[in-house]
């Protein structure tokens, strides 16, 4: 009896004597934190998407109040956030432009051929442990929602042709989705940008086209019509100078395939009706 009442006495300053040396030792080792890094914890989206290159939201609030990281650093926080930051930095807001996710790629499944029919995980980077997934094209999207999944915006969804649709107002730019991509088909490009050669393939012109109705076959067109030098080919591929181009939209109707588009994730982007219709007589009169 005596020998368990000792024993839960002992326990008892065992614990007292701990208790104090924790509480000592928190306030020896105090370090006192910078009431501006809460601020700005704060107003930082608090998604942890990573874009920042930073661990997470308070690993950028950490860098920001460093001097290791600007005030415009978060991606996903827009113009908003930065200018918050800005303010709680006393700094001058310096607004980047935004940027939204471009599929860069148009070969869904009524397009693009399939090597064999595929029957397991509704997964991108599952289905491409398969031979490299089902697609002929070794460089098409395989439409398994893997961006979808990732994206904490509910910015992008999988239409019936299984291709991710993006909804610019929705995105951030934070780039979840095009890192999460197994075939590096999504691409971060400024919301000012209208025209996008939505094809991903390097295969030469004569492959791509058997393997894909609407991708790039490098006939140069594209390339010889524009007036400021931004479309060049590189690696079978037309690629476009997001910094030369200004949308002027002459190498849209020139494209055999279509691959050429004036608009994001698969919708125009038209400023009024009689520019759509100008636009419909243009590409007529290009086939016609």
């Amino acid at each position: 009896m005596f020998n368990m009442l000792y024993a839960i006495l002992g326990l008892g300053v065992l614990g007292f004597v701990f208790g104090i040396s924790l509480s000592l030792a928190s306030k020896k080792f105090f370090v006192k934190l910078d009431p501006r890094e809460e601020a700005v914890i704060n107003v930082l989206p608090g998604t942890n998407c990573g874009a920042c290159g930073f661990p997470g939201c308070a690993g950028l609030a950490r860098a920001i109040i460093k001097g290791d990281a600007l005030t415009n650093a978060c991606t996903a926080g827009g113009a908003d956030v930065t200018r918050n930051v800005s303010h709680i930095m006393g700094v001058e807001a310096v607004i980047k432009e935004k940027e939204v996710a471009v599929i860069m790629c148009k070969g869904g499944k009524k397009e693009a051929r399939e090597k064999f029919r595929y029957i397991g995980v509704n997964d991108c980077k599952a289905a491409t442990l398969i031979a490299g997934g089902n697609k002929s094209c070794a460089y098409a999207c395989l439409g398994l929602g893997t961006c979808e999944r990732v994206c904490p915006y509910d910015a992008i969804r999988i239409d019936d042709n299984y291709l991710p649709v993006v909804d610019e107002e929705k995105c951030t730019g934070c780039t979840l989705c095009a890192v999460n991509c197994p075939k590096i088909v999504i691409k971060m490009l400024p919301v000012s940008n209208k025209i996008h050669i939505r094809c991903n393939s390097l295969d030469k012109g004569a492959v791509t086209r058997k393997n894909c109705s609407v991708g790039c076959i490098v006939c140069k067109k594209c390339e010889k019509v524009c007036p400021l030098g931004a479309i060049t080919i590189i690696n079978n591929l037309a690629v476009i100078d997001s910094i030369k181009c200004d949308n002027c939209r002459k190498c849209v109707p020139e494209c055999p395939t279509d691959t050429i588009e004036n608009y994001y994730d698969g919708e125009p982007k038209y400023a009024s009706l009689m520019e759509k219709l100008l636009d419909e007589s243009k590409l007529k009169t290009a086939v016609g």
